[in-house]
């Protein structure tokens, strides 16, 4: 935080601070998100973000405001206003992806193209809104959607912080039952574990993770899948106890040091998200080529 720290403190410190604590929260949100949708799926290459779930949540916005109107939103607090969005997010991800996880069992081919189509879907109706939207509107929609790692909204941050610190608990609580779920559905079952019930109780948590992460900086794709599959490498462990605490660690790591590199070293020259994507899309092509190679 004091890194070459030039001016007023009662200004750098508050500033610096808002974005550390953002950039914490968005790296364990996504972190804690990525290694249990992939424990629930039981493979490594999904992601919520590759499934569509960051596309929802930005077409869930669009919708509020195609609906309701920018005026009556804007009249309504901003923490309020994430949580119903975060509400009706959970809905439709339950809604929308219960076939593919608490039905028969699904190749992973279907599941990945199943994910890439909800995401195009998504991202075309919101697209599809925002053009029908009025100007002033859709102005008021951009403001909402404008996200990145140097914008974090400060507003976001206590209530954020508090659901990840909930969800993180709740995690804790659930590692034994975890690790049983990563066995396989059969397995699971046969060990006495009410599956259905932990998977939706898992999706509920994750579909607020991804709420938190892209409410705060805006749609990230293949970031999660980089730093789990990075912490699955480190601890070479399936263990939750181990996995989730790395994975944290990792994203930690890369966005905060990332973050710093890139305004100490290339003056803000370009964006942590283009580097992220791009290392992280590496990461899936590759991982998938190994996949089908097996």
């Amino acid at each position: 935080m004091t890194l070459g720290a030039k001016g007023h403190w009662d200004f750098v410190l508050p500033f610096r601070g808002t974005k550390l604590a953002g950039l914490v929260i968005v790296a364990t949100a996504i972190a804690i998100a990525t290694v249990l949708f992939q424990t629930i799926t039981q493979n490594r290459i999904l992601t919520p973000a590759v499934m569509g779930f960051d596309s929802l949540y930005v077409a869930t916005q669009t919708a509020m405001i195609f609906f309701l109107g920018s005026h009556l939103l804007s009249g309504v607090d901003p923490r309020l206003r994430f949580m119903l969005e975060a509400t009706l997010m959970v809905g439709l991800s339950l809604l929308l992806f219960r076939w593919l996880f608490l039905g028969g069992r699904r190749s992973l081919h279907l599941v990945v193209l199943a994910g890439l189509v909800f995401g195009i879907f998504f991202r075309s109706l919101a697209h599809l809104m925002q053009r029908i939207l009025d100007p002033n509107e859709f102005v008021a929609l951009q403001d909402m959607l404008f996200a990145s790692f140097n914008t974090i909204d400060h507003q976001l941050l206590a209530v954020s912080a508090a659901m990840v610190v909930l969800i993180a608990g709740i995690s804790i609580g659930l590692l034994p039952k975890l690790d049983v779920l990563g066995l396989g559905r059969d397995v699971a079952i046969n060990l006495g574990i009410d599956y259905q019930r932990l998977v939706m109780r898992v999706f509920v948590m994750i579909a607020v993770l991804v709420s938190i992460s892209t409410a705060l900086v805006g749609p990230v794709t293949f970031f999660g899948l980089l730093v789990a599959n990075l912490a699955y490498q480190a601890v070479d462990t399936d263990r939750h106890r181990y996995t989730l605490p790395a994975a944290v660690l990792v994203a930690i790591i890369a966005l905060v040091g990332g973050q710093t590199i890139l305004e100490r070293l290339f003056g803000f020259d370009t964006a942590l998200s283009i580097i992220i994507e791009f290392v992280g899309g590496l990461a899936f092509i590759i991982l998938l080529y190994r996949n089908v190679s097996r």
